[in-house]
């Protein structure tokens, strides 16, 4: 899989995407605190998220905090993969947390006119700046539409998708850097 070396916010962030990956404000608005990535060979989704810091007891609840907020009300069913610490190359020092998920919408499906995946395989990375009063989020969407991906080996088994999905977290958490501390001010 290559990856290219992707500006955000004005090139105050960067990180490597797949390089078959388009930035959606090209052909939608997307809101200021966001930067969003469409495949364009797919359905796959990698979003940018500068978020305000949530005071929680611990990262763990601020992680779950931001999971909850993101799934609320979605009428979808979220079933836990993982849950773990992880590190960013550029910040080893800032706490990252990292969650894998499957969102599985509702049967019957409550919109028959519009295409809906069987289920979607969701990996969430949040880096905690807490002097910068900033939470950033990152989610790599990964759905998987009836007869347009290869169902896995083995029952419970990943498909390819899945595993793809998997190196982009991981490259996203070896190349993210922030290049310009100011975009948190204000």
């Amino acid at each position: 899989m290559a990856f290219t070396n992707t500006p955000l916010y004005g090139g105050a962030i960067t990180l490597d995407l797949p390089s078959n990956f388009a930035d959606a404000s090209q052909i939608r608005q997307i809101p200021d605190h966001q930067e969003v990535y469409l495949d364009n060979n797919g359905y796959s989704s990698i979003v940018v998220e500068i978020l305000e810091y949530v005071e929680k007891n611990s990262d763990e609840e601020a992680l779950q905090y931001h999971f909850g907020d993101l799934v609320e009300g979605t009428g979808d069913q979220s079933t836990i993969i993982s849950q773990e610490r992880a590190v960013m190359k550029s910040l080893p020092d800032r706490p990252v947390l990292a969650l894998s998920f499957i969102q599985t919408p509702p049967t019957p499906n409550p919109h028959p006119n519009r295409k809906t995946p069987e289920f979607t395989y969701i990996h969430l990375l949040l880096l905690r700046l807490k002097e910068q009063g900033t939470d950033v989020m990152v989610s790599v969407n990964i759905p998987h539409y009836p007869g347009e991906y290869t169902p896995a080996e083995q029952q419970g088994g990943e498909t390819q998708l899945m595993k793809d999905s998997k190196t982009v977290k991981e490259q996203v958490l070896e190349s993210f850097e922030v290049k310009e501390w100011g975009l948190f001010e204000g």
